[in-house]
């Protein structure tokens, strides 16, 4: 049995190999296995090009279709509002940079007028430090110590001025990102 399936094998490939030479004649023409092949490779990919031709035709249609609906109205209405909107949104963040352009001036005017104060007060302090000196050791220790203390609570000051001032410039850069983050919520 194992020989008939050789010799059945080896027939098969004989046949094969005869295929492949062997002609043909259809429709009058001679052709071989091989030029039959390209012929139908050749039918198949007319047939694929013309349904792809189909195919991409009836998507243009629906797509004619669609563009030819479009409601350019209803788009020109929906961009003149998104136009105001935005003229709004430029006018509101100018009226908020103008706001606190005043509201810096107005910090800057109190922080110079706390500097004069400090000043002031610090040369007071120093005339009054040479008029005690010049009258008694006792009296400078007493003036020393005062002079201490009004140097402690001008630090305070100062201290509490700059902790307002920054809580200031948190409050500010917060309205202003609040703005920035949604310039269209008013």
């Amino acid at each position: 049995m194992v020989k008939d399936l050789g010799e059945e094998l080896e027939n098969l490939e004989e046949s094969v190999e005869n295929l492949k030479n062997k002609e043909f004649r259809i429709f009058g023409i001679k052709m071989t296995a091989m030029t039959i092949s390209a012929a139908g490779a050749l039918a198949g990919s007319v047939i694929g090009a013309l349904y792809g031709a189909f195919v991409i035709y009836a998507d243009y249609m629906s797509m004619k279709e669609i563009i030819l609906n479009i409601d350019v109205a209803a788009i020109d209405a929906k961009n003149e509002l998104i136009e105001t909107k935005l003229d709004d949104a430029v006018s509101y963040t100018k009226d908020i940079k103008n706001s606190l352009k005043d509201d810096i001036v107005r910090l800057e005017e109190s922080v110079d007028r706390s500097e004069q104060r400090v000043k002031d007060s610090q040369s007071s302090i120093e005339n009054a430090i040479e008029s005690i000196r010049s009258e008694n050791n006792e009296m400078q220790k007493d003036v020393t110590d005062s002079i201490r203390e009004v140097e402690g609570s001008n630090r305070t000051i100062e201290k509490d001025l700059r902790d307002s001032m920054r809580q200031l410039e948190t409050d500010l850069n917060q309205k202003l990102q609040e703005a920035l983050d949604n310039p269209l919520s008013k």
